[in-house]
């Protein structure tokens, strides 16, 4: 989740640190030049960074806003996500029929549901490019994590196993054809909303934009001091100093943005969902278990799971 917290100063700089000691440096150097060596001769109208600042804004806003709707689909898949995990487990909860063996029954709820736990953290370390089998195991049976590991998309594999324990329901009279179709509607919609968030993950920004933008701020940046000397002397490096360090962590945001699943601070928090929507599970197929058992659940997060700054 995105935590209302102060943002630490070494966070931000940190963030441009090399584009930041590059434009102190020259900022430095060119204002050193300019009095020591008396060549305030040479400027450029102000007009000429003013312009170049200009379009760049433009090029940023729309490379931010197209940055911000990538992020936001993310969160709004996910939140989907949290949505279908609970509508399947109840369905099967309320659908499947205890035919006089309620332990039978009850075993393969809980079953289905830590399944469909596994996949939620399963599908936030598969788009995170880290092991997706490793945080499966301890939810699966060991059949289930055989068939499981044997497959390259393990989300899609335990998709797959819903869909067998599914049809396996029917073919036992323990669920109808009309309920088979609505929980295999509900797995659908999962399987999509596993596919939209592939197409974020694998539609990169255009790099030629990028370029282009990295290319024209540098030049905003060589031509800034330029314009400034005749107006602000001595303190031109400072001004140009704090003017493109707001232009660059800008740029920095909108790059950070645009990949909601690369384990940064900025990026959608999927193990925490995925924890959420465990426990969730948990209590629906345990409604006897003690809240605060469930609470405690022993859950590997990664490191960069915590705290999230905006940016």
């Amino acid at each position: 989740m995105l935590l209302k917290k102060d943002i630490p100063l070494k966070y931000v700089v940190g963030k441009i640190k090399f584009e930041f000691i590059f434009v102190s440096v020259y900022a430095i150097i060119f204002g050193l030049l300019h009095n020591y060596l008396n060549i305030n001769s040479i400027t450029v109208p102000i007009a000429v960074p003013a312009i170049v600042g200009t379009i760049i804004s433009l090029l940023l806003a729309f490379r931010s806003n197209q940055a911000y709707d990538r992020w936001w689909e993310a969160r709004i898949i996910w939140g989907a996500i949290v949505n279908d995990s609970r509508t399947l487990v109840r369905q099967v909860i309320t659908f499947y029929r205890d035919a006089g063996n309620p332990e039978q029954a009850a075993e393969f709820k809980n079953r289905f549901a830590m399944r469909q736990a596994a996949w939620c953290y399963s599908l936030g370390n598969f788009l995170r490019n880290h092991d997706a089998l490793l945080p499966v195991k301890k939810f699966l049976t060991d059949e289930e994590f055989k068939l499981a590991a044997r497959h390259k998309h393990i989300p899609n594999a335990l998709l797959m196993l819903h869909g067998r324990d599914i049809r396996k329901a029917l073919e036992e009279g323990k669920i109808n054809s009309y309920q088979q179709v609505e929980i295999d509607q509900t797995i659908s919609r999962l399987c999509d909303a596993m596919g939209k968030c592939e197409r974020i993950k694998n539609t990169i920004f255009p790099t030629t934009y990028s370029l282009y933008i990295h290319f024209a701020l540098y030049l905003f940046v060589l031509l800034l001091p330029f314009g400034l000397t005749e107006y602000f002397g001595f303190i031109e490096a400072p001004l140009v100093i704090t003017i493109a360090s707001v232009f660059f962590l800008i740029e920095k945001m909108a790059i950070h943005l645009q990949d909601p699943f690369e384990n940064k601070p900025t990026d959608t928090p999927v193990t925490t969902i995925a924890r959420s929507i465990e426990i969730t599970l948990r209590h629906m197929v345990s409604e006897h278990r003690d809240e605060t058992e469930l609470k405690n659940i022993d859950i590997e997060l990664p490191k960069m799971e915590g705290v999230y700054y905006v940016m």
